[in-house]
């Protein structure tokens, strides 16, 4: 059985492998400037001018009516994604495959399927990992090829009785100020209505965590810029891996250092364990 009573029929749920959907938006100078200032950069706004990189998770996000919303602010399950009877779903990782950028003003497209979906036990229970495929082209055709790894868990405290070891710090390395503002606008950038990112009475009563919680795609957003502002070029490939959660009680760090296979960085908090790890190559 799943923490919320119902059995985790993965038959019933591998019905979902192969489904799509396809959603359009305009990429618009005026959420270009907003993702710019969210995230503290500076950049062209005139149209057919490259567009900030992983601006796209911002972009075709669907607008679900508040009442079909669930008690954490996600999407009641259903719809695209499968049922999974599990009540706590993060980002686990991902990989990206750049073949240009995306242009302001142009029409982006984003083609997404549903790849797999895989049980396994981990420390507290169960987790349904679900992977979804998406295509994100504009009139040109294909830019960005995303694999985009979703984890379903059960209710237990976001708190883990032992700590895993510190992370080290990298030859390169960044701090970046947490705070809830950075958080809420990055909410309000991807239309994202998880509570565990906003409110705190909620993250803390009712999630077990000590604070707001950093979204991954942020974490993943950073990483990428910080690799391509290293190398002074967008890589070709950026792949990356959930480990542990931040919060807004402390400052993060970006670390990075380069490896035979190009540019290995991450993210910690202070004293923290490697919170998202990523691979950058050109």
């Amino acid at each position: 059985m799943s923490a919320t009573g119902s059995p985790l029929d993965m038959n019933a749920l591998k019905d979902w492998i192969g489904r799509s959907e396809v959603r359009s938006e305009l990429l618009t100078a005026g959420l270009v400037e907003r993702f710019n200032a969210t995230f503290g950069r500076t950049g062209p706004l005139d149209d057919g001018a490259d567009a900030p990189l992983l601006i796209h998770l911002c972009l075709t996000q669907p607008a679900v009516p508040a009442g079909d919303l669930g008690p954490d602010g996600h999407p009641a399950r259903g719809g695209f994604l499968p049922p999974v009877p599990l009540p706590r779903r993060m980002w686990a990782g991902g990989a990206l495959s750049f073949h240009r950028p995306l242009r302001i003003g142009s029409k982006v497209t984003r083609n997404s399927t549903i790849r797999d979906t895989v049980l396994k036990q981990g420390r507290t229970g169960p987790l349904c990992f679900v992977t979804v495929d998406h295509e994100i082209s504009d009139e040109h055709g294909l830019a960005i090829a995303e694999r985009q790894d979703i984890v379903y868990r059960g209710a237990d405290s976001g708190t883990p009785q032992s700590q895993p070891a510190a992370a080290k710090p990298g030859l390169h390395r960044k701090q970046i100020p947490v705070d809830p503002v950075l958080l809420f606008r990055y909410s309000a950038l991807t239309f994202n209505g998880h509570r565990i990112h906003y409110d705190q009475p909620y993250v803390i009563g009712e999630e077990g965590y000590p604070g707001l919680v950093v979204h991954g795609p942020l974490q993943a957003t950073l990483l990428a810029q910080y690799a391509a502002d290293l190398c002074s070029a967008v890589p070709s490939s950026f792949r990356f891996r959930s480990f542990s959660p931040l919060f807004d009680t402390a400052d993060l760090t970006l670390n990075a250092e380069e490896t035979a296979e190009g540019m290995k960085l991450w993210t910690a908090r202070p004293e923290g364990p490697v919170a998202m790890e990523a691979i950058a190559t050109w």
